[in-house]
């Protein structure tokens, strides 16, 4: 049997075992990558697919490590795909791929950074998958790097976020790419300071005016039982100034004792670190993440949002499946971190929050409400597939503009700690939610 007809026999078999209630779905298988642990699929990618001019591209690590790249023209199954010269270190999940597309149609890549020094290409020419040599972006703070995440900006120029320091010690380093000058430069060395006694885990979204919404939580030491509280600011100028929803300005950079807190929550309570946050069309924030009331054993996804007038946090309250979070390392977690997904606005707001669930059979699933005020949710899944220890991730400027949901899909192990799982590779494929 030759490829063409296995990838035929492929598809049709994906598209049996993922039925997508009340919708349509198209599978569109990409290449098999690597799976012994989430390094492909962890959910602080930003992003692990995205969408310029009707291409979309794509980004993951193969069995050997390396960097591939791939593009497609939207409602083609057909990729061009690209195996780099460069490579990763797969054995820690930390170290994923970031990718985005500037204004003129350059595509950016940062990738293995587990505290390390910056990897920075950028494609040769607008919708080429072939790439520079390694640079520098501003040479300032370039040697302890985590988390690397691009943000596009309504002019094309991007952002580009990362931690500087250590788990319990670092602080946010936020650069800018001017698309005239083509080139980075940095806005903060220091945003959100750690004081040698705490760093912040955040989640960033740029709204259609342009804001750009920042909320974290703070971790005080490696050990992730030490998360605690939701804090909350933005930028009405681009990144220069940080203000709070009051509009007051912050004293830069910010530290514990000056932030707005949206939600308290105190350490132990099973909070997670780095999920994701939206805007509604009015430009109020939405953050999701998950954690457990104190007289219960269960963490529960929940969604914090800001009114207008104030903060508000909502319980989905469907899971009873407890557990907890202890120790260092990529844990091993029998639910995902939710991403967040919001249109409209006022009465019309609609929330999607797309998930992963062990006492759902670890499937790709999403509950969605049309009725937050009075916390009414439709909880469904969207594959009869166990897909491991996925955690989503989606094509956010695909989102933006058509509000179309392609999903980053495969089927992923993890072990705690760190662990490296003895499975084959896996294929990657995305997954398009058609209502």
């Amino acid at each position: 049997m030759n490829w063409k007809v296995r990838i035929v026999l492929f598809t049709i078999l994906l598209t049996s075992i993922f039925p997508y209630s009340g919708s349509s779905q198209r599978l569109i298988p990409v290449l098999e990558g690597w799976a012994g642990n989430t390094v492909n699929a962890v959910v602080f990618r930003k992003n692990s697919i995205v969408t310029h001019q009707k291409i979309q591209y794509i980004a993951f690590y193969d069995q050997d490590g390396k960097v591939v790249l791939g593009k497609r023209k939207l409602n083609s199954k057909k990729w061009e795909l690209n195996t780099t010269q460069y490579n990763g270190n797969v054995k820690d999940a930390h170290n994923s791929i970031s990718i985005m597309v500037d204004g003129d149609g350059y595509l950016h890549v940062s990738w293995d950074h587990h505290v390390q020094p910056l990897n920075y290409v950028k494609s040769l020419s607008p919708n080429s998958l072939f790439l520079t040599d390694k640079m520098p972006m501003t040479s300032l703070l370039e040697t302890n790097v985590t988390y690397p995440e691009f943000y596009m900006l309504p002019n094309g120029d991007l952002l580009f976020m990362y931690r500087d320091g250590h788990s319990g010690q670092g602080n946010l380093v936020i650069n800018r790419y001017d698309l005239r000058t083509k080139h980075w430069s940095q806005l903060h060395g220091n945003l959100i300071d750690g004081e040698h006694s705490r760093n912040a885990y955040w989640q960033a979204y740029v709204d259609h005016l342009g804001v750009i919404h920042l909320s974290w939580v703070w971790r005080s030491s490696g050990d992730v039982a030490t998360n605690h509280d939701m804090a909350y600011a933005r930028s009405v100028d681009g990144g220069i100034t940080w203000q709070k929803t009051s509009g007051e300005l912050y004293e830069l950079p910010i530290r514990a004792a000056n932030a707005e807190y949206a939600w308290r929550i105190p350490q132990k309570s099973e909070l997670i670190n780095s999920t994701s946050m939206a805007a509604d069309e009015d430009g109020n924030p939405y953050i999701a993440n998950y954690w457990r009331d104190i007289d219960s054993s269960v963490p529960q996804y929940r969604v914090i949002r800001f009114s207008g007038k104030g903060w508000q946090s909502y319980n989905l309250n469907f899971r009873s499946l407890g557990f907890s979070l202890r120790g260092g390392g990529t844990k091993s977690i029998p639910i995902s971190r939710p991403q967040i997904l919001v249109k409209g606005k006022a009465e019309k707001t609609q929330v999607y929050l797309l998930f992963r669930d062990a006492q759902r059979g670890s499937k790709v699933s999403m509950a969605s409400s049309t009725d937050l005020l009075n916390n009414v949710w439709k909880i469904r899944d969207l594959s009869s597939m166990n897909v491991g220890n996925w955690e989503p991730s989606f094509d956010t400027e695909l989102w933006k503009t058509t509000k179309k949901l392609h999903v980053f899909v495969q089927n992923v192990a993890q072990i705690d700690g760190e662990g490296i799982a003895k499975v084959k590779p896996e294929m990657v494929y995305v997954m398009e939610a058609i209502k």
